[in-house]
């Protein structure tokens, strides 16, 4: 695309299972992509290890939803190499007012330390990235969303593309028609991102062992 891509046209690209995603942050242009295999999570049940559910229940961390959406955005793009440009950057924040994108935000006293964020049509999550600057951050995160969604209805945990982190939080890789199936069906499925609070560390842990 060489430019003009709207809000509205974003949306409806992702409901046909496409995305868009730039080269690197100093090019203007964004691409489309849908892979042949595509990256998913299950809706709460991602994997947590014993020792991540101690770590939990002690390191005091606690969670909060769209409290800095500019600022997960920001964490997700502050690396060597992104895929998040000032086009992209530009229709996250449209969407974040829409209500169509939101942040979980993890925070260590009233230090951002992790976070991810994505966006929400239906039943469907489609995350898009996550950072990541204290051992343990994001992968905490993702156990939040990972409840959070469960809680509010939500069916599908898109992740774009399979990775080795992902695939040992419980990660799975779905072919392409297979993953059109199930977002046709999770489009249909009513969810509301903002529907339950997250709890604190200690009691995210609690309630991963009661639900294991």
């Amino acid at each position: 695309m060489s430019g003009g891509l709207t809000a509205e046209g974003m949306l409806a690209a992702y409901a046909q299972g496409v995305f868009p995603m730039a080269q690197s942050a100093s090019d203007p242009q964004l691409y489309w992509f849908e892979p042949g295999l595509r990256g998913i999570l299950p809706v709460g049940g991602v994997h947590v290890s014993r020792s991540m559910r101690r770590f939990l229940r002690h390191c005091g961390w606690r969670a909060s939803i769209d409290r800095d959406f500019s600022g997960v955005v920001a964490g997700c793009a502050d690396r060597p190499e992104t895929w998040i440009n000032p086009p992209l950057l530009s229709l996250y924040q449209d969407l974040f007012r829409r209500g169509h994108a939101h942040s979980v935000e993890v925070w260590d006293g009233e230090t951002l330390i992790g976070g991810m964020f994505g966006l929400v049509l239906g039943g469907t999550f489609f995350a898009e990235s996550m950072f990541s600057r204290r051992t343990n951050a994001s992968k905490a995160a993702m156990i939040w969303v990972s409840g959070h969604l469960a809680r509010c209805g939500f069916t599908l945990w898109d992740t774009q593309y399979p990775n080795p982190h992902l695939v040992s939080m419980g990660g799975q890789t779905i072919p392409r028609m297979e993953y059109r199936r199930r977002l046709a069906a999770a489009l249909r499925q009513p969810a509301e991102f903002l529907a339950h609070p997250l709890p604190d560390a200690q009691a995210l842990s609690q309630e991963i062992t009661q639900t294991s």
